[in-house]
């Protein structure tokens, strides 16, 4: 049986709102675009709560993952990132280029923000076959703490 990884463009649907469906990774990056549009107009005592939901969120899709993706072959290339951590900063760019647009940002800025959200969007779609296909293999470590997430540079 090959376990289902939604495509790029149903993501950034998910990512956007316009897309209802019962997929759990595709539930995940609504909620996690949710989170980080929470985030951006939060007080700043209300960002841990925000980080801690976004975390528990990485770790939903990474426990999906290890138990529905089909095991690596042995000499499967290294991931840098889980494909949680993946769908996070897709999440964040989706909510960066749409506020982009929202704002009239300028030429550069909008061109910059669409780019990014662009070329993750085609790595989501690399990683996603080549988990599929067992070529390659996604870090099994514990998500970073709410903390550390703060310090991140997106």
């Amino acid at each position: 049986m090959t376990t289902f990884l939604p495509s790029k463009d149903l993501l950034l649907e998910a990512c956007a709102g316009t897309v209802d469906s019962a997929h759990p990774l595709l539930r995940a990056a609504y909620e996690l675009a949710s989170l980080h549009e929470a985030r951006d107009a939060a007080a700043p005592e209300a960002m841990h709560e925000i980080d801690c939901a976004r975390v528990q969120l990485i770790r939903d899709i990474d426990r999906w993952t290890a138990h529905e993706l089909p095991r690596p072959f042995a000499a499967a290339a290294l991931h840098t990132e889980t494909l949680g951590m993946v769908v996070d900063r897709l999440a964040r760019f989706s909510v960066d280029a749409h506020t982009a647009l929202e704002t009239g940002d300028t030429e550069c800025g909008l061109h910059r923000a669409w780019t990014r959200l662009a070329e993750l969007s085609l790595a989501y779609a690399e990683l996603s076959h080549d988990l599929t296909a067992r070529t390659r293999r996604i870090p099994d470590f514990i998500t970073t703490h709410p903390e550390d997430l703060q310090h991140q540079q997106f």
